[in-house]
C-alpha cells in the first residue's frame, strides 16, 4: 500500500487528540493540543497542522497519509461543516473539512465526535460483535452515537442522535450550552457534576472537603477525589448524577432497544461510584419488556483511542475536495 496510514483527530471541548493509525487499526503514535487555546479557527488549524506534521515526520510517515478523519462536536458527515459547536471557542458554522484539507493537502472526512467513538468501539472495543448499541461520551459535554442493525444513525441531515440534549428536567432546568434548559448534558457531563457540587454546597450545611476550594473552581475531578476519600456530599453528587443517567437510559432503551450502552470519557472512570446508582435506577425504571436485556459497559479502549480510531476509519473513505 503506497499510503498505509490515516490520521484520526478527535476535537473535544477541552483537548484535541490526534494520532497516526495503520490499516490494522493500530495507533502508531498520538499527541494532543488544547482546543481552547486559540479564539481564531485559523490559528488553531495552524497549530494542529504543525503538531500533527511533527508527529508524522517523527514516525517516518511523510507522504504516506491516505486521508484524515475528524470527530468533532456537531460535525456534519454529509457537509463537512461544524454547524453549532456549543463547547468550542470559535464562531460557527465552520467548514472544517475544507479548511483542514486545504491546510494539509490531504482528503478529509468528519463526523460527530461521539459517532467517531462509536465507530472505534464497534471496530476495536467493547462493541465488537454488537449490531445494536448506544455509545455515550461523558466529557465536557454528553455525546452519543446510536448504532442500529450495524449502522450509525445520522438522520436525513446528519445530526441524529443528540441524546445529550434530551430534556431531563422540564421545570426550572439548568441552562445548557445549546441554549435550551434542562438538557442531560447540563447535569451529567463533567461540567454538570461540578455544577451539581456547587448547588449542593450552596443549599446544604453539612461539612465537605469541597468547601476548602473556591466554589467556582471546583471540577468533576475534585468531586471524585472527595467522594473517593469518603466525603458524603461528594458521594451524593455521584448518586444524583448516576441516578439521572440511569433513568434517562431507560428512555433511550424504549427507542432503539440496544444490546448495550457503552460509557466512554473521563467521567466514566468514576467506576462503581457512578455505575451503582446508574444500574439501580435502570432496574427501578426500565419498562418490563426490556428488563435485564441492556448491559452497561465501559469502553475497552485506552483514553481517547476510541474517538481517534473511529475518526481515523473515516480517513480511509475521505475523498479529495472538488475543484
Amino acid at each position: 500500500m503506497s499510503k498505509p496510514y490515516v490520521i484520526g483527530i478527535d476535537i473535544g471541548g477541552t483537548n484535541t487528540v490526534f494520532g497516526i493509525v495503520d490499516a490494522r487499526g493500530m495507533v502508531v503514535a498520538s499527541s494532543s493540543i488544547k482546543t481552547q487555546k486559540h479564539s481564531n479557527i485559523e490559528d488553531y488549524i495552524n497549530e494542529l497542522y504543525t503538531e500533527t506534521m511533527r508527529l508524522v515526520d517523527a514516525n517516518d510517515a511523510t507522504d504516506k497519509i491516505h486521508g484524515i478523519g475528524i470527530g468533532a462536536p456537531n460535525a456534519n458527515y454529509f457537509t463537512g461543516i461544524i454547524e453549532d459547536g456549543v463547547n468550542l471557542p470559535w464562531p460557527t458554522p465552520i467548514p472544517l473539512a475544507k479548511l483542514v484539507s486545504e491546510k494539509f493537502g490531504i482528503p478529509v472526512a468528519i463526523t460527530n465526535d461521539a459517532n467517531a467513538a462509536a465507530i472505534g468501539e464497534m471496530t476495536y472495543g467493547a462493541a465488537r460483535g454488537l449490531k445494536d448499541f448506544i455509545m455515550i461520551t461523558l466529557g465536557t459535554g454528553v455525546g452519543s452515537g446510536i448504532v442500529i442493525n450495524g449502522q450509525l444513525v445520522y438522520g436525513h441531515d446528519g445530526f441524529a442522535g443528540e441524546l445529550g440534549h434530551t430534556i431531563v428536567k422540564r421545570n426550572n432546568g439548568r441552562l445548557c450550552g445549546c441554549g435550551r434548559t434542562g438538557c442531560l448534558e447540563a447535569y451529567c457531563s463533567a461540567t454538570g457534576v461540578a455544577r451539581t457540587a456547587r448547588e449542593f454546597l450552596e443549599i446544604r450545611k453539612d461539612e465537605s472537603m469541597l468547601r476548602e476550594l473556591p466554589i467556582e473552581d471546583i471540577t468533576s475531578k475534585d468531586v471524585f477525589d472527595a467522594a473517593n476519600a469518603g466525603d458524603q456530599l461528594a458521594k451524593d453528587v455521584f448518586e444524583y448524577t448516576g441516578t439521572l443517567l440511569g433513568e434517562t437510559f431507560c428512555d433511550f432503551t424504549v427507542f432503539s432497544s440496544p444490546q448495550a450502552i457503552i460509557l466512554f470519557g473521563g467521567l466514566a472512570k468514576s467506576g462503581e461510584m457512578l455505575l451503582k446508582p446508574l444500574r439501580n435506577a435502570m432496574d427501578k425504571n426500565m419498562m418490563g419488556i426490556f428488563k435485564g436485556k441492556v448491559r452497561v459497559l465501559l469502553s475497552e479502549l485506552k483514553e481517547a483511542d476510541a474517538a481517534v480510531l473511529g475518526a481515523s476509519a473515516l480517513g480511509w473513505e475521505a475523498k479529495p475536495l472538488e475543484a
